[in-house]
């Protein structure tokens, strides 16, 4: 008859205490993944909004991307939100009609808005990152330190968009510079409005951008 191990023939309250390590996995879980899926889908329905002519001769339109990018970098932190924008530009680059006024395809890449469209995720992961940072010191969803973290990742955008006009265009920096600017005023207005709506999300759901460890 095969002997039973003493620890197990002790009485229950003498046996030891197996403690197992906590899980350490970074990895995205399903609500993680629901959230890239949600604001992939927010990015898309933005171009329902039809695209405001901005008088610049490479054609690039005056949308709401910027308002929704920066949203989902101040509420999923930078490796969601440079998920979710990522596939969003990844899905419209492979052909679905869901870049503004319903473009698609990677012939986008060679018109003026090229800059910017590459940029959406390192924009987002910015954000998000900055973001990230702003709760872990201050332990709360703060508006002022919230819109730094959105004009950074704007400086990232129009930075990127200013050298793809340059690039597609011929555009002198100068001359690139100038059809940049055109777009400043509302993109600080759309990051204003993001700050806003991030605020409210973040008190509605605390640990939707860092998770508590209990």
């Amino acid at each position: 008859m095969p002997k039973t191990p003493e620890a197990e023939t002790r009485p229950a309250a003498k046996r030891p205490i197996i403690q197992h390590p906590a899980s350490t996995s970074s990895g995205w879980n399903a609500t993680d993944l629901a959230l890239i899926g949600v604001f992939a889908a927010l990015i898309t329905a933005s171009i329902i909004v039809p695209p405001i002519p901005a008088g610049v001769a490479l054609g690039v339109p005056i949308t709401l991307q910027t308002l929704v990018i920066t949203l989902s970098g101040l509420v999923l932190g930078g490796g969601r939100a440079a998920a979710a924008t990522g596939l969003y530009v990844l899905l419209g680059l492979v052909g679905l009609p869901i870049f503004s006024g319903f473009r698609a395809g990677v012939g986008v890449l060679a018109g003026g808005s090229a800059g910017y469209i590459l940029a959406f995720a390192v924009f987002a992961a910015v954000v998000g990152w900055l973001a990230q940072i702003v709760v872990r010191k201050t332990g709360r969803a703060d508006g002022l330190w919230f819109m730094g973290c959105a004009l950074v990742g704007l400086v990232v955008s129009h930075v990127s968009g200013i050298i793809g006009m340059m690039i597609n265009g011929r555009l002198s920096l100068e001359a690139a510079v100038l059809a940049d600017l055109i777009f400043v005023p509302g993109d600080v207005i759309k990051c204003i409005i993001a700050v806003v709506i991030a605020i409210s999300i973040h008190r509605a759901f605390p640990d939707i951008l860092l998770r508590r460890r209990k």
